[in-house]
């Protein structure tokens, strides 16, 4: 499949949004999951098996910061999310490119990504994070989720907005916490668990904020 027909089917899933005209982040992430997805297709891995690979990678996240512990353990974790988040962006690429985009398709992917999320929650409240904090974080994002989806269903045709609160910003905010938390264990032990936690409140924020926008933009669509 050529770059410009990947784009029209993959503008066509996401509400009508050109990555074209994005910032060079955001259009050179979806050129590079187009190349890979490319490579993918061509050794005939399925997208499923890539949604399931992801999630796999999600649930480990908890395991590795639960067995190891800080330093180890969180660097680790930050490696597993950043692959989970390679595996996310993939899955759908490799379904465009191979013409296997189902319906059942988008719902697995939809599920797999709020359960990796709640695993990563998971593993901050067993690193140390406040367990009201983490389950309002996941909370948040899962209202802003559920909110597009329910939008969608009554009739809103386009993506709405992309807010400060969307799954990348989510995926950003677990992998530099993860990051950053380490190096602070290594510098003082006892700034492992207040990094963590402002990782945790940082997340909650920008879900609240981008709940607020996508509910201004929903009751525009839907007034």
């Amino acid at each position: 499949m050529a770059w410009d027909d990947y784009v029209a089917a993959w503008s066509g899933l996401h509400g009508g949004f050109d990555p074209r005209g994005a910032s060079p982040l955001v259009r050179g992430w979806v050129l590079s999951a187009y190349k890979i997805g490319s490579f993918l297709g061509r050794k005939r891995i399925s997208p499923l098996t890539v949604t399931l690979a992801g999630l796999l990678l999600c649930l480990g996240v908890p395991v590795v910061i639960g067995l190891a512990g800080p330093p180890g353990g969180l660097a680790a974790g930050a490696l597993l999310v950043l692959l989970a988040a390679v595996a996310d962006g993939l899955d759908g690429a490799v379904a465009v490119v191979t013409g296997r985009v189902t319906r059942a398709g988008h719902v697995y992917d939809s599920v797999a990504d709020r359960l990796g999320e709640a695993a990563w929650l998971t593993a901050f409240w067993l690193a140390g994070v406040p367990a009201w904090l983490a389950v309002s974080a996941g909370a948040a994002g899962w209202l802003h989720e559920y909110l597009r989806a329910r939008a969608t269903t009554a009739g809103m045709t386009e993506i709405g907005v992309v807010t400060v609160g969307e799954r990348p910003t989510r995926v950003a905010v677990a992998v530099t916490g993860l990051v950053l938390a380490p190096i602070a264990a290594i510098i003082a032990p006892a700034w492992t668990v207040p990094a963590l936690t402002v990782t945790v409140s940082i997340w909650l924020a920008l879900q609240t904020a981008g709940l607020a926008q996508l509910t201004v933009a929903v009751h525009r669509a839907l007034r």
